[in-house]
């Protein structure tokens, strides 16, 4: 058994994935802004810092894995909070904890993503590369409001979470990570009743809610989603990583049909074949 941290613990997936961990007899460290181990304020840089050194005192230098469930939804004039938590408050902890995580034995990470990542139209690819360079959000979420009010909030929101989706993959192949044992992965849900989507439901947004295509015509639950990430958490998840697995009712598959798997183009063959030639160098080949 292991320790775990578990951000948006206190509602939603994240409360369904810490129930999961403790049934199943994991020590969990919760985080969130109420009712739980650790209260801490995701929006802001002294909120993760202060999260994180707490964090690391109560697992003793040694986590197991994490779940970073805690976010914002899509609403106007939040798109630089929305940036904060949804972005920074998944790679600032991560970068403090990595140490942590690396002392654990294959330790596992799970970020959660969200099928609004390839069902969003209007992301600016180049707020999205700025992001996660720089970790920019004022300037992000000023790039943004420039859409207008009716598409800021969901723009913000997607635009955090295919950051975030990226920033993990890049993490998840750096030797950094991978060479100290540590894997990353991302799930991307569609539709799950949690208060965020409820909320949703009762408000303005509730008719784009219920007309938005889920091909098996149910929504999901959170308890589901806590399943697929302690599958994501187990020993079954050791030849996995930079993998993003999609939980959505089929609405992925239904707008992208033929564009995924898509084949290798040409102008990355160069690249391919320099990984090849380094690969063996950097040790990032299987010891056979």
């Amino acid at each position: 058994m292991g320790t775990y941290v578990v951000t948006g613990a206190a509602s939603g997936m994240g409360a369904a994935v810490a129930a999961q961990l403790r049934a199943d007899g994991h020590v969990v460290i919760g985080v969130d802004r109420d009712e739980t181990d650790v209260v801490a304020d995701l929006s802001t840089p002294a909120g993760r810092a202060a999260a994180a050194i707490e964090v690391l005192q109560r697992c003793d230098g040694v986590l197991a894995g994490a779940v970073l469930a805690a976010g914002v939804g899509p609403a106007p004039g939040r798109e630089q909070m929305i940036l904060e938590v949804n972005y920074l408050g998944v790679t600032e902890l991560l970068d403090r904890l990595r140490p942590a995580l690396a002392r654990g034995h294959k330790a596992k990470v799970v970020v959660f993503g969200s099928n609004s990542t390839t069902a969003t139209p209007f992301m600016s690819k180049s707020v999205i590369r700025r992001l996660v360079a720089t970790g920019d959000t004022e300037r992000a979420a000023r790039r943004i409001r420039r859409r207008g009010a009716m598409l800021s909030g969901p723009l913000a929101y997607a635009t955090s979470k295919t950051a975030v989706a990226h920033w993990a993959r890049m993490r998840a192949v750096s030797n950094e990570w991978a060479a100290a044992g540590i894997r990353v992965n991302i799930i991307a849900p569609g539709p799950v009743m949690t208060p965020l989507l409820r909320a949703q439901l009762d408000g303005a947004e509730a008719r784009n809610v219920k007309s938005f295509p889920v091909p098996v015509r149910e929504y999901g639950t959170p308890e589901q989603l806590a399943a697929w990430v302690a599958v994501m958490l187990s020993d079954a998840a050791d030849f996995m990583t930079g993998a993003v697995i999609t939980v959505d009712g089929g609405t992925e598959a239904l707008l992208r049909t033929r564009e995924w798997p898509t084949p290798l183009p040409l102008r990355g063959v160069p690249k391919m074949l320099w990984r090849m030639y380094r690969a063996p160098k950097e040790g990032q080949v299987a010891q056979y």
